[in-house]
C-alpha cells in the first residue's frame, strides 16, 4: 500500500499493556501492506523522573550528560516495542535517533535536525521489518547525543516521514484529536476533522499541547499530512494539511491558552538606537526565547520596554538583563511570573473586523484584565492573570459560538 510513519506519545506506552496494545495496531498496519516506521516516546513520566534523579545527583548537571540520560528513556520504548511485535510473529528492529541517521546540531537540550540520513531505516525496510525509532533524540557530527526538547518526538515522526518520502505521518496520543478549546477547561469543545498548517501552528505555539510546533512547520514545509488521533480508540482524529476548504476559512477556529508565561519590564530605559538590540541580542547568545514585546511610548526620551519569556527561563533572563539594564542607566528591572495567555485563533480574522473588539469585551465583561497584546495575521493574543485564564477560555469559547 504505502509507507507510513506513526508516531506514539508517552501515555500510549505507559506501561506493559499499553505497549502490547501499540504493537497490536501497528501490527494492523503492518498487515494492510504497508511498510512501517514508528517512533516512540519515554514511558509515562521517565523523562521527568530521568531530571528529578539527575538533579539529586548534580545541582548543575552537565548538559551533555543531561542528554545522554535523557535519550535512554526512548531507548527503552523502542525495544520493549520491538520485543512486543516479535512476541506476536513480526519482524521489528528498534534503533537510536544516531542509528536510525538523524544528525542535529550541538545545542543540547533543545537541538535542532539538520538532516536525516535514512538508509539504515530503508535497509530493514527492505527486509520486511517494522523499524521503530527513538523519539527526541539525535546526534552531532562529534557523535554525541543530543535531546530535540519537549515534544521533540512529533519532530522526529515528521522529520523521518519527509525523509522517507511517507503518504502520512500519524501523531498518536491520549486525545482524539485536535479540539476547539482545551476538554479538560471546555467540556463541550469540538473536534476538528481538518485543520491548515497555518492555524495548527498558531494552535500549538500558543498553548495547545497536541503537537508541537516545530512538528506543524516541518509538515507545512514539506507538505506532509499530519493525522493525530487517539491511541486508546478507533474514531477518527484530525487531519492537519494544507487543503482545507474556504468554508472552514470564515470564523476563530480555536482557543489556546499557555500558562507558561513570565513577564520582564525594564523600566526609565533611554529612548536612544540601539537599547534594544544590546538586550535582546544578550537574551539570543543565552539561547533564551523571547515572545511578546511591548514598548511603551517615549516621554522625554525614557520608555518601558516589557517582554515575556517561559518561567522556567524567568531565572537566566533576570541574570542577562539586569546587568544591561543597570549598564544603560535604565531605572529598574522587575519580573512578574504569574501570568498565562489566552488567544484566538482562526484564518478568517484576516479580512474581517470586528474580532478583537468581540474578543476584549468578553474578558471585560469577566472582569478580566488584559496586560498586554499581541497579533498576527490570525490570531489575537492576550496576557492576563495566571489565575483568570480558565475564565477567559471558557469565556471566549461561547463567545465566538465554537461549541456547534
Amino acid at each position: 500500500m504505502g509507507l507510513i510513519v506513526q508516531k506514539y506519545g508517552g501515555t500510549s506506552v505507559g506501561d506493559a499493556e499499553k505497549i502490547k496494545n501499540v504493537a497490536r495496531r501497528v501490527a494492523q498496519t503492518k498487515d494492510k501492506g504497508n511498510q512501517v516506521v514508528v517512533v516512540v516516546s519515554a514511558m509515562g513520566d521517565t523523562t521527568d523522573e530521568l531530571i528529578k534523579l539527575a538533579y539529586q545527583i548534580n545541582d548543575h548537571p552537565d548538559e551533555r550528560e543531561l542528554d545522554m540520560l535523557l535519550s535512554t528513556g526512548e531507548i527503552i520504548s523502542c525495544t520493549l516495542l520491538a520485543m512486543a511485535l516479535e512476541a506476536m510473529g513480526y519482524e521489528a528492529i528498534s534503533l537510536s535517533g544516531a542509528q536510525a541517521g538523524i544528525r542535529t546540531d550541538s545545542t543540547y537540550s533543545r537541538a535542532r535536525i539538520q538532516r536525516v540520513d535514512p538508509e539504515r531505516i530503508t535497509r530493514e525496510l527492505d527486509k520486511g521489518n517494522i523499524v521503530i525509532v527513538a523519539g527526541f533524540q539525535g546526534i552531532t557530527d562529534d557523535m554525541d547525543i543530543t535531546t530535540l526538547g519537549r515534544g521533540g518526538s512529533d519532530t522526529t515522526a515528521v522529520a523521518l516521514a519527509v525523509s522517507l518520502g511517507a503518504g502520512i505521518c500519524q501523531i498518536y496520543t491520549d486525545v482524539e484529536g485536535v479540539y476547539t478549546a482545551d476538554p479538560r477547561i471546555v467540556p463541550e469543545a469540538r473536534k476538528l476533522p481538518e485543520i491548515g498548517y497555518e492555524e495548527m501552528l498558531e494552535l500549538a505555539t500558543y498553548g495547545a499541547k497536541v503537537m508541537h510546533p516545530r512538528a506543524v512547520e516541518l509538515g507545512e514545509l514539506f507538505n506532509v499530512p499530519i493525522l493525530v488521533a487517539s491511541s486508546f480508540t478507533d474514531n477518527p482524529g484530525t487531519l492537519i494539511y494544507g487543503g482545507v476548504s474556504m468554508e472552514v476559512r470564515n470564523k476563530v477556529r480555536g482557543i489556546a491558552h499557555d500558562l507558561d508565561v513570565a513577564k520582564i519590564t525594564v523600566v526609565g530605559v533611554p529612548d536612544r538606537p540601539g537599547i534594544a538590540a544590546s538586550i535582546f541580542e544578550s537574551l539570543t547568545k543565552a539561547n533564551i526565547s523571547v515572545d511578546t514585546i511591548v514598548q511603551n511610548a517615549s516621554i522625554n526620551n525614557i520608555t518601558d520596554l516589557t517582554f515575556t519569556v517561559a518561567k522556567s527561563q524567568l531565572a537566566k533572563a533576570m541574570e542577562v538583563v539586569k546587568p544591561i539594564a543597570k549598564s544603560i542607566g535604565a531605572r529598574e528591572c522587575v519580573s512578574d511570573s504569574k501570568l498565562g495567555k489566552v488567544s484566538i485563533i482562526g484564518t478568517g480574522m484576516q479580512n474581517t473586523p470586528g474580532y478583537a473588539a468581540r474578543m476584549f469585551s468578553a474578558l471585560s465583561e469577566h472582569g478580566i484584565n488584559i496586560e498586554l497584546i499581541t497579533t498576527s495575521e490570525i490570531r489575537i493574543t492576550c496576557i492576563i492573570d495566571e489565575a483568570r485564564v480558565k475564565d477567559a477560555v471558557q469565556a471566549l469559547h461561547r463567545a465566538f459560538e465554537l461549541e456547534g
